[in-house]
């Protein structure tokens, strides 16, 4: 009997403050295997652009590939179609969530072009203009309230993984325990980095703070990352086995575009031509110029030492960046470094154990000890800013995207 490779595509059926889409893929993945007895060959967690409108918390679609028997696509069919049922029962039942998700799931039984997903991981996609592009393949698509979750469930599909991707195996709460506090101790994060130094990203060490567990009411208990399924796999049966660590109701793991920088499309160098300013809010931006072209970088308050090379810079810096371009065109960097720091004013020179003083006015300098004169002149010293070495926000401040400086691999 003949297999069938089928694409399938999640988006937006979580609310602001509850739900979860990896739960919902979840549960719709076993509902097949248990009705249809499909095999799962590989789940996705896909992030998207960030400035992305009605994003909910970390803007990922998932996808999935499934084999089923070829007679079985009508069923298969009719299975998703109930399952998207109950979806839009349970959505309904919440009508006192102030912000209603818009559910799309697509069945493919073909791949998308993988422009697709570079489209809507770099900029805005019109749901209508992916809409027409959909009514154009062999696909069926359920929506619920609006089409605006059609374009992160086709991503998913048309996101094509690479070597270099990374992992992340999710763990999910028991019900009775979703809404109370979630334990998962720091000292168990700190023991599971020696144990497992491939997977990344599972704690702050500069807040103490751990990384892998929301602090939302979702159902998710944590996510482990990592380069490869068996390495947070093997990280997560640790933690379990672990006093002080919650145990889960189930999980799966994901390969993901997270920490892959996919959403930059280069890295920048320009020459900065403005004193930096600073806003109420502890943020900071200047103006550079990068092939004849004007741009306003901003550094966060949060961005922690981007924020601060950045106060450092003065006109005639040449430094590179990488960031994202927000809405209001304006460059939200995620990266910096100073290549060619511009010459920085140290003092007078010195006389005597104290600085020569001006005389006035196109008069030379003058030791108030020994009277000595010298033309005027300024010492000048870049070792008090740090050049050539890349600076980034911390774990806790980053970008699902966001590639640390830690993994090697290049920014594609």
């Amino acid at each position: 009997m003949t297999t069938t490779s089928v694409y399938l595509g999640l988006d937006d059926t979580d609310f602001i403050e509850s739900g979860c889409t990896t739960e919902r893929m979840n549960h719709l993945i076993n509902y097949l295997i248990d009705q249809l007895s499909v095999i799962e060959q590989e789940r996705r967690l896909v992030r998207l652009w960030p400035f992305a409108e009605n994003r909910t918390r970390g803007n990922g679609a998932l996808g999935s590939i499934i084999k089923i028997n070829s007679n079985k696509k009508n069923k298969l069919i009719e299975h998703c179609y109930s399952w998207f049922k109950e979806l839009k029962n349970d959505i309904n039942s919440k009508s006192n969530e102030l912000v209603q998700p818009s559910p799309c799931l697509i069945i493919s039984f073909t791949k998308f072009p993988e422009d697709w997903y570079w489209s809507s991981v770099r900029g805005h996609v019109d749901a209508s203009f992916r809409k027409k592009q959909l009514d154009l393949k062999n696909c069926i698509i359920f929506t619920h309230n609006s089409d605006l979750g059609i374009v992160g469930a086709s991503a998913a599909i048309a996101w094509i993984p690479s070597l270099t991707s990374s992992w992340e195996l999710i763990s999910w709460r028991r019900n009775e325990l979703i809404g109370t506090q979630r334990e998962v101790n720091f000292h168990n994060l700190s023991l599971m980095d020696r144990k497992f130094p491939e997977t990344f990203v599972n704690r702050d060490p500069t807040r103490k703070k751990g990384l892998i567990a929301p602090r939302t009411p979702c159902p998710v208990l944590y996510g482990i990352r990592g380069p490869s399924s068996a390495s947070v796999t093997e990280a997560h049966i640790w933690l379990q086995s672990q006093n002080n660590t919650e145990k889960c109701l189930s999980y799966a793991v994901h390969i993901s575009n997270q920490l892959s920088d996919d959403h930059i499309s280069s890295t920048c160098t320009g020459t900065v031509v403005s004193e930096p300013s600073e806003t109420k809010g502890g943020h900071s931006y200047l103006d550079v110029i990068s092939d004849s072209q004007l741009s306003r970088i901003v550094a966060f308050r949060e961005g922690g030492e981007v924020n601060d090379l950045l106060r450092k810079l003065i006109p005639g810096d040449v430094i590179s960046w990488t960031g994202i371009v927000s809405p209001d065109d304006s460059v939200h960097l995620e990266k910096l470094i100073l290549i060619n720091p511009s010459p920085r004013i140290d003092r007078r020179p010195y006389c005597c154990n104290r600085t020569m003083r001006s005389s006035g006015k196109n008069q030379e300098l003058r030791c108030k000890i020994c009277e000595k004169t010298t033309k005027k002149y300024w010492i000048y010293n870049n070792n008090s800013i740090q050049t050539n070495m890349w600076v980034e926000p911390s774990a806790s401040n980053r970008r699902h995207l966001s590639k640390p400086l830690s993994i090697s691999h290049p920014i594609r």
